[in-house]
């Protein structure tokens, strides 16, 4: 392994942080630690409305409490707007985005999810016409912007990108539609972010929870328009209970930040986490094991 290898966590501060999120952050860590190369920090605090200043304090005391320490300084995405913003020039440029005026209701009310994935927006504001956009924009009127995917992906040409588990993949990022590049609450989206903060920071090898297997046709795809580094992925299980649901603070998950408080040795549950067991207070049949 190369000692350059760099693996990152990167959570968003609008909540607390969980054991799915403890054992995302021990496979990421621990990949680099094992190839002798660096492992980072970034926090995902684009979301204005909902990131606060409380829980990226409660991030950091839980990663140091699993005893998990990071290489140089943490990088907030807040502090590269202007970065994404170019991006989207580059894009616009292109020919390859378009304004979507939609409302959340619109579009439930139109969306399909074919193959399995999430709903797919069926293009309703592509096919305005120039002046149309143009009013609405003069107008005020508040508006995301998207991506074109079929020419996008026509511009691209055939894509590959490496899982260490899974070998291979081809990808097919016209499967998810014209995804949101630029929210209408927030700056940029996660597929543009995260693609892009993984180059601008060297990661070479992309550690996440296979939930965001798909997603990185979309991120394959706009590293081939930006002419960004394609990085080595690896998908890892997700943490689950005893029938099978994904453990998180949706399904009654204890945050860390409650463990920690109450006196749990932080150091002990990384342990048992790498060994692919829940302390019995929390789960005592074990999760699905860690492919590591």
């Amino acid at each position: 392994m190369s000692a350059k290898t760099t693996s990152r966590f990167a959570p968003s501060p609008t909540g607390r942080l969980h054991l799915g999120h403890a054992f995302s952050a021990i496979q990421a860590h621990d990949r680099a630690q094992r190839a002798g190369g660096r492992f980072l920090l970034r926090i995902e605090d684009i979301d204005g409305t909902r990131s606060r200043p409380e829980h990226v304090d409660a991030i950091l005391a839980d990663l140091r409490w699993l005893g998990l320490e990071w290489d140089g300084p943490v990088l907030f995405q807040s502090t590269r707007l202007d970065r994404y913003a170019a991006a989207l020039d580059r894009l616009r440029a292109m020919g390859l985005l378009y304004p979507c005026f939609c409302t959340r209701a619109e579009i439930a009310a139109s969306l399909s999810a074919p193959h399995g994935l999430e709903a797919v927006y069926p293009g309703t504001c592509r096919h305005r016409d120039s002046a149309d956009r143009a009013a609405r924009i003069d107008a005020g009127m508040s508006h995301a912007w998207r991506i074109d995917m079929a020419a996008a992906a026509e511009r691209a040409g055939p894509l590959e990108w490496t899982d260490e588990i899974a070998g291979d993949v081809v990808a097919h990022p016209e499967r998810h539609g014209d995804v949101v590049l630029a929210r209408k609450d927030a700056p940029a989206s996660y597929h543009l972010a995260v693609t892009m903060d993984d180059a601008a920071q060297g990661v070479t090898h992309v550690v996440r929870g296979v939930d965001l297997f798909a997603a990185t046709d979309v991120h394959r795809l706009l590293q081939a328009l930006l002419g960004l580094p394609t990085p080595l992925y690896r998908h890892h299980a997700l943490l689950t209970d005893a029938t099978g649901a994904r453990l998180a603070k949706r399904n009654g998950s204890p945050s860390l930040e409650r463990l920690r408080l109450r006196g749990d040795d932080g150091r002990a549950l990384a342990t048992l986490l790498r060994a692919g067991r829940l302390p019995s207070d929390i789960l005592t049949t074990g999760f699905l094991a860690a492919s590591a």
